[in-house]
């Protein structure tokens, strides 16, 4: 019998506050980590011996965490159902030097991040946040919320071919943001700035990662409130339904798998860091959950072999003023369900046998599901699907999310698709 669906357009109120609360990929895992432990979640240290008890269990590393319950059930071959996701999107950075300006202008030097639809950023109210290193080594996140920085677009009557030939901009010289007047630029200002937000005394500050954010809070958008337009939904839309999946099954008694949410940094920019799917954090942790329960190396490659991933991240909605860039016989739908993603050069990891498993997933959940493929004249973009395939050995089976404008400051999708997402992913995780 189908299950009824479990969460509902609250999930997608949800959603909105968890984005506007997220500038960050350090601030979406440190949300990510307290609803865990509101739901009873404790951390553990990758410095400190584990042991093998049951309950939830989550490591934050920079701007990943991965989380897991064991069951008391669960034996050291048991194996995973992993919803994999990513917490980062393409956004301005601010560089090592960041006090900038010319022309009584004062600026922040900034570097492109991943691959941002760059004219959405112009004449943006931009805050800044992110993390803060002091010199005892410690950390601080900082969330300046409020327009404090402008990229200024051109006015057309100094560019009087812009509507006819299109925006050109340079990398370099056309994204640095304005954040006040004056002549002397001074090293320093910027972070001596954070340190008076933060009430940190002058000098405290040794090291940072900052990047620029729209202020602009998420909203329903249409006639009918069918549409919710909002920041970083690439990919803090997954990231917030796997939270809301692994919380909802934790403490399940009749698991046949151990569930997890491994969201990742650095998909933008291809995954190769100690905190993205290219790095080691997901298989140490998936291991030493093994070994700590008193499993061998056979009992972990028991566990991997019976292990599948769900990546989940956003795909393309059919877009009404550029059909023809669609695949003509793959038109996924906002508000039509989430998609399953597939292409035959492994640019996602989706095959026959992982679509039966998510089409499992969504019969039980009472989830209609739509499928994905590019249109051939065009490139494919990738997830961290086939990288996890890979690394790991695991059956991995790539999904997500329809929606319109990906990587641009401000996207858009279906109100009712978070929440048809969240509640397949609860199926999955259950098994």
């Amino acid at each position: 019998m189908s299950a009824p669906h479990r969460l509902d357009r609250g999930h997608t109120d949800d959603l909105m506050t968890f984005l506007a609360a997220s500038p960050t990929p350090y601030h979406a895992v440190a949300n990510a980590a307290e609803r865990l432990e509101k739901a009873g979640f404790r951390q553990v240290s990758e410095t400190d011996a584990w042991d093998g008890s049951s309950g939830g269990k989550y490591v934050l590393r920079g701007g990943a965490i991965i989380a897991w319950y064991v069951p008391e059930s669960a034996a050291p071959h048991t194996p995973y159902r992993i919803v994999g996701a990513h917490t980062d999107s393409p956004n301005l950075r601010v560089k090592p030097l960041p006090d900038s300006g010319a022309h009584g202008w004062r600026q922040v030097a900034v570097e492109i991040y991943g691959g941002p639809l760059m004219n959405s950023w112009l004449d943006r109210d931009l805050g800044l946040a992110g993390r803060l290193t002091l010199r005892d080594g410690s950390t601080r996140l900082v969330n300046v919320d409020r327009p404090l920085l402008r990229v200024p677009q051109l006015a057309i009557h100094l560019d009087r071919a812009v509507s006819s030939e299109g925006l050109k901009l340079d990398k370099q010289r056309h994204l640095q943001p304005v954040w006040g007047l004056g002549d002397d630029v001074r090293d320093g200002d910027l972070i001596a700035f954070l340190e008076e937000e933060l009430g940190l005394g002058a000098g405290e500050v040794t090291g940072w990662d900052l990047m620029t954010h729209s202020v602009e809070a998420p909203a329903y958008l249409g006639r009918d409130k069918e549409l919710v337009a909002g920041p970083r939904m690439d990919n803090l839309l997954s990231v917030h339904a796997g939270v809301a999946a692994l919380t909802a099954v934790s403490g399940g008694s009749e698991l046949s798998y151990i569930p997890v949410l491994a969201a990742f940094d650095h998909e933008e920019n291809g995954s190769q860091s100690d905190t993205g799917a290219d790095g080691p954090l997901l298989g140490g942790v998936l291991e030493r959950s093994v070994f700590a329960r008193g499993g061998s190396y056979e009992d972990r490659a028991r566990a991997f072999a019976g292990t599948v991933c769900l990546s989940s991240d956003t795909g393309h909605a059919v877009h009404p003023n550029y059909a023809e860039r669609h695949d003509p016989t793959h038109h996924p739908r906002v508000n039509g369900g989430p998609i399953l993603k597939v292409n035959v050069n492994n640019r996602y990891a989706t095959d026959g046998s992982g679509r039966a498993v998510w089409a499992a997933a969504c019969e039980r959940a009472d989830v209609p599901f739509q499928s994905f493929v590019s249109n051939n004249s065009m490139p494919c973009g990738t997830t961290i699907g086939p990288i996890t395939a890979a690394r790991h050995g695991i059956k991995t089976v790539d999904i997500g999310v329809a929606i319109l404008s990906m990587h641009s400051v401000r996207e858009l999708c279906g109100a009712d698709d978070p929440h048809l997402l969240a509640n397949a992913l609860i199926a999955f995780l259950e098994g």
